[in-house]
């Protein structure tokens, strides 16, 4: 029905309802997002947060088609083409918000319940601020699109605003943790962590062995572990 705001899906010939607010799919794309899922937990999740009822075996694959589509806004067009992503929901929740907002003419996250598809609603009709900036610079650049002046500096001004944060699994913090540990361990304290810009051979030397230089100066050592730690053998 035209103008409808769907709390149920029909599924199998029968209806099954659903939680439409804008918190409950904020949540399923916050799934989507989490590297630790893989695509069928991630359809798990979704499932069990739309749905207000298990969904019967047979019918699993036209829940999870009917699940996407109203999470996806409903009848709206798709592009052919897949864009490169410009939004993250949760390093962007500071700068949305606001502006959802502003379109919308009261704190949505105040209200006790807002369709999700009324929330899209606003989303879509988020003008000029913050918001529409950040996603302005995102695209120029996910297109290889050069930046006007005013955006080169809003970009030098606010980059770790734009630049999209990847999602690290635990597997790879605590890889990414090791490594700084072990860091930490060969400079003698955090405060001297520096990476290597290059890494070339210690000088010639009949007991030279190479080195990972961790400053731009000609290595010294010869090989030699006795010197200060602003490079280190490998």
């Amino acid at each position: 029905m035209i103008g409808s705001l769907p709390t149920a899906l029909e599924i199998g010939g029968r209806e099954y309802a659903i939680r439409s607010d804008f918190r409950v799919i904020l949540r399923i794309y916050s799934a989507f997002a989490d590297p630790e899922l893989d695509e069928r937990e991630k359809c798990y999740v979704c499932l069990k947060c739309l749905y207000k009822e298990d969904i019967p075996r047979e019918h699993l694959q036209e829940a999870v088609n009917k699940a996407y589509w109203f999470v996806g806004g409903g009848d709206v067009p798709q592009e052919s083409v897949q864009p490169a992503k410009t939004i993250d929901w949760e390093q962007d929740e500071s700068i949305i918000f606001p502006a959802v907002n502003k379109a919308a003419g009261f704190e949505t996250r105040t209200v006790k319940y807002l369709h999700w598809w009324t929330f899209l609603g606003y989303f879509n009709e988020i003008g000029e601020g913050l918001f529409s900036s950040v996603i302005g610079i995102r695209q120029k650049l996910n297109k290889g699109k050069k930046l006007e002046k005013y955006e080169q500096e809003f970009y030098r001004n606010h980059r770790s605003m734009i630049d999209l944060k990847r999602k690290l699994s635990a597997e790879e913090q605590r890889a990414e943790t090791e490594d700084r540990e072990f860091l930490k361990q060969l400079t003698g304290g955090a405060n001297q962590v520096r990476f290597p810009l290059k890494r070339v051979p210690c000088p010639p030397d009949k007991n030279a062995r190479k080195c990972v230089i961790w400053s731009d100066d000609p290595c010294q050592c010869h090989g030699q572990l006795s010197q200060p730690l602003s490079h280190h053998p490998l």
